[in-house]
């Protein structure tokens, strides 16, 4: 049985999911978080037709972000997508403690009302998995910051010009006295860092402009950016996901064979899953998230 505490202050909670494919297992993550005070935003990559998943928008409060973009992976299309979702999500004014950041493979570990309840009794923590880059604490994102890459770019021979810069150019910089922080890319966000976000961009274009050609930038970019501002201390180096890589450093699909590990973790989502391996483990944490919830005054 899970406990939770009863929290005064009215608020909402917005997931915010970033999907690029599979209607029926976004739609099945989109029930699972249903809740009255709960909004759901799903950012679609540009590349997937809307039609696909439009009936999804029927399901309680959610809806899609209209300023799509076409996500490629690892590259900074992925943070502009995210901040897209963000803009839209901070233009209702409505009063959210959190835009909690997940991907249409995730899927939650604890009910919906335990999830709902912990983000609403830290309204000013932004959950996120951090490192310091600098403080040899990460030393696979080293050498995000000092590469190149043109992933988004729309030119032919992109990667080939990607190489020569590399070979040729001294090793980038951070600008703007920036210090180097990094790890996953899912996240749990206070509005307020959200917007300072958004608006450190639009004061410091030739930061865009760096992050624009950093590789895994989805990784690096809001570490780096509020580990480096006045939030750095509402940070809480927990980002809530369970998730377990492979041997290339990939998250791997979730099975039954992985429900005592599900099962143990503090964690409130996981990642991820595919319906293609997942049916029976995802059956199983609809079983567990369902348990009875003891209030507790």
């Amino acid at each position: 049985m899970f406990e939770i505490t009863t929290y005064p202050r009215p608020m909402k909670l917005a997931h915010l999911i970033l999907a690029h494919k599979d209607p029926k297992l976004l739609e099945r993550l989109v029930k699972t978080l249903q809740h009255d005070k709960a909004d759901i935003f799903i950012q679609l990559d540009k590349k997937a037709d809307l039609a696909d998943f439009k009936y999804i928008e029927n399901i309680g409060s959610t809806r899609f972000i209209t300023n799509r973009v076409n996500i490629r992976w690892c590259c900074y299309s992925t943070i502009e997508a995210t901040l897209k979702g963000f803009e839209q999500i901070l233009s209702l004014k409505n009063d959210y403690s959190h835009i909690n950041l997940i991907s249409g493979q995730d899927y939650p570990l604890k009910p919906v009302e335990v999830i709902q309840r912990h983000f609403f009794s830290n309204p000013d923590t932004t959950f996120i998995h951090i490192a310091s880059i600098a403080d040899n604490e990460w030393d696979d994102g080293k050498a995000r910051f000092t590469k190149y890459s043109f992933g988004d770019f729309k030119i032919q021979g992109k990667y080939q010009l990607q190489a020569i810069a590399n070979a040729i150019l001294p090793l980038r910089k951070l600008p703007a006295g920036l210090k180097p922080y990094g790890r996953s890319q899912w996240l749990t966000i206070t509005p307020a860092c959200a917007q300072y976000v958004i608006d450190y961009l639009k004061s410091n274009p030739h930061v865009k402009r760096y992050f624009k050609t950093v590789w895994a930038v989805d990784e690096v970019f809001f570490q780096t950016i509020l580990a480096n501002s006045l939030y750095k201390d509402t940070l809480v180096n927990n980002n809530l996901r369970y998730i377990e890589l492979d041997a290339g450093k990939r998250p791997i699909n979730y099975t039954m064979a992985d429900a005592v590990k599900l099962t143990a973790t503090e964690a409130l989502f996981a990642r991820k899953f595919d319906k293609g391996v997942s049916a029976d483990i995802l059956d199983y944490l609809d079983k567990l998230i369902a348990a009875p919830i003891k209030r507790v005054s």
